[in-house]
């Protein structure tokens, strides 16, 4: 197996766990302080991985970035911190098999960003991604009935509105990530430590206004620090390896990996729906992502 085909695939499982591990573990805690507690082990957790692969001689200057480099940086982090928080509270108010399939439409809100600021054209097939993921976000707030019912519902839902707005904020750090990593040359080794700085900084005056004591669960931070660690390096190390179009679509599959942890493990109800939305989900952001039929066939061959 390709190597970055390998990490991508462990990242999807990363991920997954990650999802799942936030539904199950820490439904006493806000997003907020989640948020800021999780992010801080992240860093402690990432220092030796960013000790061994710095290189000074590749970190561009706060003068080589200039104010708008440095603003991109800081607005990614911050749009990260507030996609958490959001995605968090949509977890603790739905079945993580019902919010996960609908967050992670992120490509959905990327293509449109990237329209209007970067000038990108959509292919056929990335029309048809978008089409087949929003089929998704049907089925999976399909209760039997009315075939306008789900439409309906997925206005009202609470859980389905947090889910859609943190995929909005996500997709919005994820083309701010694509700028720093590429076009201003942040390092990993120096660009993973300072998300995770910049977004626990956003939220902090919000998990302090609502901070809860976090004493007996530091295990569990430690825990959930490590994974967010272990995945941005693996992420990142995909990327890196393989082409974008490959890589994203298989890390997208955690949607798939928490959906199936949720519905076996906490017993959570319409699990086989839900099971086809996050497949249909997957399935649109992979059309998404690979963006022209050339492409896939090159993936499938």
């Amino acid at each position: 197996m390709d190597p970055g085909i390998f990490y991508s695939i462990f990242a999807a499982f990363v991920w997954g766990v990650y999802i799942f591990t936030l539904k199950r573990y820490f439904p006493e805690y806000s997003g907020a302080v989640i948020t800021v507690v999780v992010n801080a082990f992240a860093i402690l957790c990432y220092l030796p991985v960013a000790a061994v692969t710095y290189d000074p001689t590749t970190v561009p200057s706060l003068g080589e970035l200039g104010p708008t480099g440095i603003g991109v940086i800081l607005g990614t982090g911050a749009f990260v911190g507030i996609a958490f928080i959001l995605f968090v509270d949509a977890l603790d108010e739905g079945d993580v098999s019902y919010v996960a399939p609908i967050n992670k439409l992120v490509p959905v809100f990327v293509l449109p960003i990237e329209i209007l600021l970067l000038h990108q054209v959509l292919s056929p097939l990335q029309v048809a991604g978008v089409v087949v993921a929003t089929v998704a976000v049907y089925i999976a707030n399909y209760e039997g009935g009315d075939l306008l019912a789900p439409l309906a519902r997925a206005a009202r839902s609470r859980p389905a509105q947090l889910a859609l707005a943190s995929a909005a904020f996500y997709a919005a750090s994820d083309v701010g990530k694509r700028v720093a990593l590429q076009e201003l040359g942040m390092p990993t080794s120096v660009f993973v430590p300072t998300l995770f700085a910049v977004a626990g900084l956003t939220v902090l005056p919000f998990a302090l206004r609502d901070w809860t004591p976090i004493r007996g669960s530091v295990p569990k931070f430690l825990g959930a620090g490590a994974l967010v660690a272990l995945g941005e390096h693996v992420t990142s190390t995909a990327f890196g390896m393989v082409p974008a179009s490959i890589a994203s679509p298989i890390i997208n599959t955690q949607a798939i990996v928490a959906v199936v942890l949720g519905g076996i493990i906490l017993k959570e109800s319409q699990f086989a729906l839900r099971l086809v939305a996050a497949l249909l989900a997957v399935t649109g952001v992979s059309l998404i992502a690979v963006g022209d039929l050339a492409t896939l066939v090159a993936f499938i061959s």
